[in-house]
């Protein structure tokens, strides 16, 4: 299995995807757009790609021209049908390469915040439970674009989770996170941290290690339907 993985800064890498690409076996490829040399595959040749998070906007591509080519590849791999998942800043560059607008969310959201199911999201759409705490840190979000369904919602930010068609879904949240992520996070990005009522301090942020296993078990079974 060829996973390619969208990878923006060092600190932000697959977390707990990658004991489930471990067991299956599955080859990881990193386009690493932080370094010179980043390269994009031909998206024909992947069986996943994984966009992941980053603490700039979809909306820098004068500061970040590479952006205009990443969106370009996700909506080619969306084309050919190849599985796409978006994590946080991934989600909204599958939303913006797909024409939907990505812009500051009412309210930064940093922190452990409950996370529940959509009312409605159609027949053979991925399911999340009914409420789950999950790690947040994102200041944007993005409309849905055409076509999609929403997943799941929180209270500080509608738009959590989307898919289009069989094999695409995007996540603001993050299901992967674990204890290393949220340590690098808080070293590499503590100025985002400004008071606010969907701001948790770092302590709050830092938790004890089993508040990750219900949202690593999520990400688990959305990689096995997103590849079954």
């Amino acid at each position: 299995m060829h996973v390619q993985v969208l990878q923006h800064v060092p600190f932000e890498d697959v977390g707990s995807m990658a004991d489930w690409f471990q067991v299956r076996g599955a080859e990881l490829h990193y386009t690493r757009f932080f370094e010179a040399d980043a390269r994009l595959p031909d998206p024909g040749r992947c069986d996943l790609i994984v966009a992941m998070g980053g603490p700039m906007s979809v909306n820098d591509e004068a500061e970040l021209p590479w952006l205009i080519e990443e969106k370009a590849f996700l909506r080619q791999a969306i084309e050919a049908g190849v599985p796409v998942l978006g994590i946080c800043l991934g989600a909204q560059l599958i939303a913006t390469a797909l024409g939907a607008r990505v812009q500051p969310n009412a309210l930064a959201e940093i922190g452990w915040f409950p996370v529940w199911r959509a009312e409605s999201v159609g027949e053979g759409c991925f399911v999340f439970p009914d409420r789950i705490e999950l790690l947040h840190w994102h200041g944007e979000t993005y409309a849905l674009p055409e076509g999609a369904r929403l997943l799941a919602s929180s209270e500080a930010c509608r738009h959590q989770a989307f898919q289009i068609g069989r094999r695409v879904i995007g996540l603001q949240c993050h299901p992967e996170m674990t204890p290393q992520i949220v340590a690098d996070l808080l070293n590499e990005c503590a100025d985002e941290l400004r008071p606010g009522p969907w701001v948790q301090t770092p302590e709050q942020l830092a938790a004890e290690p089993r508040r990750y296993v219900p949202g690593n078990a999520l990400m688990a079974r959305l990689l096995d339907y997103l590849l079954g």
